[in-house]
């Protein structure tokens, strides 16, 4: 198995990735976890979606928005333990004395529309995982 590592700063660089995904006959991307990226969210659904690839993400947004899978922390557990770690500061904790925290609760989102407009089978087993299925 051949694994790219593609780079993307801009909206340009992003195009241009999608694009060689074609040349390199790639047959799934695995969108990392950068705020950029998360910004042009619809863009890189979008992008999957005009090229025919499959492609995971790290966000249930990037799934709701038409990608084809996420794996990915709980966004609402994330600003829940946010507040409380603030809290704690607030009341008068020293923040180099509290730990560091890690998301503990994480959500697995399928979309099966798009899995059959790629004409993608997705394992039961996956589905029956899977915190939402997107019908």
């Amino acid at each position: 198995m051949q694994l790219y590592v593609l780079k993307a700063g801009t909206e340009s660089e992003t195009d241009a990735a999608f694009a060689s995904l074609v040349e390199l006959h790639v047959d799934a991307v695995v969108v990392s976890n950068d705020p950029f990226f998360w910004s042009l969210r619809d863009r890189f659904v979008m992008l999957a979606d005009r090229h025919a690839v499959p492609a995971s993400y790290f966000l249930r947004d990037f799934t709701g928005a038409g990608g084809l899978i996420s794996y990915g922390p709980n966004l609402a557990a994330v600003y829940r333990r946010l507040g409380l770690y603030a809290g704690k500061i607030l009341n008068g904790a020293k923040p180099a004395d509290l730990p560091v925290e890690q998301p503990t609760t994480f959500e697995l989102v399928v979309n099966l529309k798009t899995a059959k407009a790629l004409g993608l089978t997705i394992p039961p087993s996956i589905l029956a995982r899977a915190d939402e299925v997107i019908e």
